[in-house]
């Protein structure tokens, strides 16, 4: 598969999240050519401010390999991740992290983003973490659309 299957994997997963009455984000981690773990944002449905897509994909990644380095692998979330999920995503060792939707697209649906690009704090902080953005960034940015047509949850 391509970056950009990929890609469509997340935007599906976050999809089944919006269905579900979750907020509209979605990630999928990918190593050797591989689906590890595929999730969608829960923070609803687990009362977890910590349960984003990225997060819970993270999670169960470590789980399904039994670790928490998550070296060699790329991590495929539909929106830019926010400072907490950038920072999990170092600290899991992953290499790549490749967004959609950016920040600033979060935040004009009504989430309470901390606007600091997720590039920006990885390199401030001297991660090895490489951070690219853009990828399918207007099918990305429609599940906001989407999720706000559903009526079924709210921003935080």
């Amino acid at each position: 598969m391509d970056e950009a299957e990929w890609m469509r994997r997340a935007i599906e997963v976050t999809r089944s999240g919006i269905v579900a009455g979750q907020s509209p984000f979605g990630a999928v981690l990918v190593k050797e050519g591989a689906v590890v773990a595929l999730t969608h944002n829960t923070v609803w449905l687990e009362t977890d401010p910590t349960a984003h897509a990225e997060v819970n994909c993270l999670r169960l990644a470590s789980k399904t390999l039994g670790t928490i380095d998550l070296t060699g692998s790329t991590l495929y979330s539909t929106c830019e991740p926010c400072p907490m999920c950038l920072a999990a995503t170092h600290w899991a060792r992953v290499d790549r992290v490749v967004f959609g939707a950016s920040i600033d697209d979060a935040a004009t649906a009504g989430f309470s983003e901390l606007p600091v690009p997720a590039a920006t704090l990885a390199e401030l902080g001297h991660s090895r973490l490489k951070v690219e953005g853009g990828l399918l960034r207007d099918d990305c940015a429609r599940l906001f659309e989407e999720w706000k047509q559903a009526g079924q949850s709210r921003a935080y």
